[in-house]
């Protein structure tokens, strides 16, 4: 099983930003405890700060993967590129989000992208990754 996991936007500064919110983990030190623990499943995992990288990357593996596993940051509110680019592959996907976004600022209570993923996973901080990877096995 071949699974992705794309992030986007300042999520390459987990551990560093805003600690509140996001914990004091780096996706890095998280990603390596995930691949040791599903050692049967070859996880790939891709960040892009710029939004055509995203849409390059469902592009190349939406048709291949098993699975992808997105955390489009600030793009979930804004990108209907994004979206189209979900509707467009045959993977299926799975939308997550470490914060609540329900519980945060009005313009986050909405994705663009949410409506063409398989499901969405909402604050439950990095673990929010293995539940998608689970929704997958």
């Amino acid at each position: 099983m071949k699974i992705q996991i794309i992030n986007g936007p300042n999520l390459n500064l987990l551990g560093v930003r805003e600690k509140s919110i996001y914990g004091d983990s780096s996706f890095d030190t998280y990603f390596e405890e995930l691949k040791s623990k599903y050692s049967s499943v070859q996880l790939d995992y891709f960040q892009s700060n710029v939004e055509g990288e995203i849409i390059n990357k469902l592009h190349e593996v939406g048709f291949s993967y098993d699975g992808i596993i997105l955390n489009g940051g600030g793009y979930t509110h804004t990108s209907v590129a994004i979206s189209d680019a979900i509707a467009a592959i045959k993977t299926p996907v799975v939308e997550v989000h470490i914060s609540n976004i329900y519980s945060r600022e009005e313009y986050r209570h909405i994705s663009l992208t949410g409506k063409n993923c398989k499901g969405v996973l909402t604050g439950f901080g990095l673990p929010g990754y293995k539940m998608a990877l689970d929704s997958f096995l």
